[in-house]
């Protein structure tokens, strides 16, 4: 193996640890790992980290009150004491699925596709890393930069407890590389993703009895109502912005004029300016009904991972892939990720590089095994290059 050859020869070498791959797979997949059971989550990181410590690399285990806890894995070059540098490489160990999935969706190997919960979004995904280190450090590659690799508890509901953990390494980093799965199952790169954000709207008018004094009451429902076709305006796919009611409640009895009520909006944006261009116009709202008053709460909490930040990373990844006779496309994520965070602070991210397959949070989750030694070879490729 030489460097030239560099990104061939490490699928190569990763190809052959495809069976070890799977057994890894079923470890980390069976020990269950809810965001919101902390106990089960922290069993799953105590295997995650005996794993990652056979394997020479520091293990730091980052303790939390409520959350499982974080880890923080290192490898520094061997050829050179001080590195030039820092690249995180990052990913999530929770799932969606609460304990006991494993009885109705037990983890197998069928037709080429492995199941179970957590296989794609994104067990899988920390399997691969751990076997693009292990392939880099037999390779004669010169690394020069110190590899942090983060792999949190909380991503699926929010990253709270983890948010400032992964902002402090990225300032740090001259690149990320985000083991989120890939886009469908052509297994495409996330070059874009949406921002994120949660709003609240609460009305408050006027209660009166429906029937005898209709009106001296102030109907909250109507006003709020009125306000949702308001906001519905605002959507513009070709933008990429959308704005869902998606919760709503209010009143409290057929007949009482309605005092209250609330809607849960989920705002989501492409671009930085269009995000700051809602949040301005949701704050600006006023009463459409005669005395009544709003109460606006929140906004964005991810802003947009825009592709300028990631498009030099997938045109490197992209030539790499096809050193390894592999084709790689990108996509725009409407969802959002811990890459939004990163690339929020302007450091280079790209997402995606996780597993290959299909069905994520649902019964039929799957990756495709053969895809795994791919997808470690070409986390491999550019850590190397980078």
């Amino acid at each position: 193996m030489t460097e030239s050859n560099l990104p061939a020869a490490l699928l190569q070498l990763i190809q052959a640890s495809l069976p070890q791959m799977l057994t890894l797979l079923r470890a980390f997949v069976v020990a269950e790992s809810p965001s919101l059971e902390k106990s089960a989550a922290d069993r799953c990181c105590g295997i995650i980290a005996d794993e990652w410590r056979k394997h020479g690399t520091r293990v730091q285990r980052i303790a939390q009150k409520h959350r499982g806890d974080h880890l923080r894995i290192t490898w520094q070059p061997h050829s050179s004491r001080r590195s030039a540098g820092q690249l995180l490489v990052l990913g999530h160990y929770d799932t969606v699925y609460a304990t006991g999935t494993l009885a109705k969706m037990p983890f197998r190997v069928s037709a080429g596709k492995a199941y179970g919960p957590g296989t794609f979004d994104m067990k899988a995904g920390i399997v691969q890393a751990l076997f693009a280190l292990d392939a880099l450090r037999q390779s004669p590659a010169t690394l020069r930069k110190h590899i942090v690799f983060l792999w949190t508890s909380d991503e699926e509901i929010g990253s709270d407890s983890s948010r400032n953990l992964i902002e402090v390494e990225a300032r740090r980093s001259d690149a990320v590389f985000v083991l989120e799965p890939s886009f469908c199952p052509r297994g495409l790169l996330k070059t874009a993703r949406k921002g994120v954000g949660e709003a609240e709207i609460i009305v408050h008018g006027r209660a009166s009895h429906a029937g005898l004094a209709p009106q001296d009451g102030v109907n909250a429902v109507h006003e709020l109502a009125r306000q949702i076709m308001r906001l519905q305006k605002w959507n513009d796919s070709r933008r990429g912005i959308s704005v869902n009611a998606d919760v709503i409640e209010g009143g409290t009895r057929v007949n009482v004029i309605a005092e209250r009520a609330r809607a849960v909006i989920d705002l989501r944006a492409l671009r930085v300016a269009d995000m700051r261009s809602l949040e301005k116009r949701l704050h600006a709202l006023r009463p459409i009904t005669r005395e009544a008053r709003l109460e606006i709460r929140g906004g964005f909490n991810r802003a947009p991972m825009e592709r300028k930040v990631s498009a030099a990373l997938f045109a490197r990844a992209k030539s790499l892939a096809a050193q390894m006779d592999l084709s790689i496309g990108e996509c725009v994520a409407g969802g959002g990720s811990d890459g939004n965070l990163t690339a929020a602070l302007g450091v280079p991210t790209l997402d995606g590089l996780g597993a290959v397959g299909d069905g994520a949070h649902s019964a039929h989750e799957h990756v495709f095994v053969k895809t795994m030694p791919q997808r470690a070879a070409l986390l491999a490729a550019l850590i190397c290059s980078a």
